[in-house]
């Protein structure tokens, strides 16, 4: 009998830890990075049910883009596509313009510029446009350096859009005053002369060309605006959720664009170079001093960083998620077209949780 015991205590711990080991699902690998390739227009892709998110809520989405006048969104998860969805007669080869989302173009083929040694971002920026391109009193302007342009900390006084000389007039000391300004493109003249070469070539060659955006810049009204159909506007998304890195090349190295998406100074600590930042305690808006206190978009995870542009242009990154999501259209509400935030993204945000959550 005390055999028979003992030959039971040594068997039924070994049947419980069969059966335990057969019921515990075994964890998940964690799914690797992908990147489409370059020369075709082939894209993996993944399905709802696969992520667990609630396809119930995709028509009441996609009713709101369609209700917010959008033309194209998409939704990257791991770099694959989860909703690719277009609009009003829009296309997946159909372009569409940037507007202020492309200012973290500019941002990133600066870092490019930088990292290969051609500037240095903290140096005045009339060592490479020399003195006088503005038209502020020169102690005043040498105050001005690369990083102000990127950070929306120049001084320039913000009257009026238009970036001609007689405009760049004497408002404050740069670093002491955050302004939404379309100054920043002078940065495209300062990695132009730094780097002997159009700023587009260079940005076709160090950027667009590696990771295969299809687009172009063109003049707008005030500034230089990019134009890309939706999947290369995702492309760019994807290259700023891996920070700067596509495949196996860095194209930016890691510690600029860490620099880029955290605060940049200390007047509006929900900006980067040129990148919006959420999760932050407060915010400052287009068009105005007053300091707002909260979140960027309360809806959206704390840990995004966005490109925003005019009419509700977005490029959303979310870290935490491997997520990217892009919106391009017109206006959501063209008695109020925004000039970067607006309440859109929070109501697409709601809209965006109810999917994913």
């Amino acid at each position: 009998m005390k055999k028979l015991k003992l030959l039971l205590l040594l068997i039924i711990p070994f049947i419980a830890c069969k059966k335990v080991s057969k019921d515990v699902q075994q964890p998940n690998l964690v799914e690797s990075m992908y990147f489409p390739s370059n020369t075709d227009n082939n894209w993996e892709a993944k399905t709802l049910s696969s992520l667990g998110w609630n396809a119930s809520a995709v028509q009441a989405l996609k009713d709101y883009l369609i209700q917010k006048n959008t033309k194209s969104f998409m939704i990257l998860v791991n770099g694959r596509i989860v909703m690719e969805e277009y609009f009003n007669g829009h296309s997946s080869t159909a372009t569409w313009q940037w507007n202020s989302a492309g200012k973290t173009l500019v941002a990133f083929t600066t870092g490019i510029a930088q990292q290969e040694g051609l500037l240095n971002i903290n140096n005045k920026v009339s060592q490479y446009l020399g003195e006088g391109w503005t038209s502020e009193p020169i102690e005043k302007e040498n105050l001005i350096t690369s990083r102000h342009l990127l950070t929306m900390a120049s001084g320039i006084n913000d009257a009026n859009e238009f970036v001609i000389k007689s405009n760049l007039t004497y408002l404050a000391d740069a670093g002491t005053r955050w302004s939404y300004h379309n100054v920043f493109q002078k940065l495209m003249d300062v990695v132009a002369k730094a780097g002997n070469q159009s700023f587009e070539t260079y940005f076709n060659t160090k950027l667009k060309n590696k990771i295969g955006i299809d687009g172009f810049w063109n003049n707008g009204l005030i500034f230089k605006i990019y134009h890309s159909n939706t999947r290369s506007m995702a492309r760019f998304g994807l290259l700023a959720l891996n920070k700067g890195k596509w495949k196996n090349e860095t194209i930016m190295n890691e510690s600029f664009f860490l620099e880029s998406i955290n605060t940049s100074q200390t007047i509006n600590p929900s900006y980067g170079y040129l990148w919006w930042l959420n999760g932050k305690s407060n915010y400052m808006v287009p068009g105005g001093q007053k300091v707002y206190t909260g979140n960027l978009v309360p809806n959206a995870p704390a840990d995004m960083y966005a490109a925003m542009g005019a009419e509700d242009q977005r490029i959303y990154v979310i870290p935490s998620k491997n997520m990217v999501i892009i919106r391009m259209g017109e206006a959501s509400d063209p008695a109020n077209p925004s000039f970067a935030l607006s309440g859109f993204d929070n109501e697409l945000w709601q809209k965006i949780n109810a999917l994913i959550k």
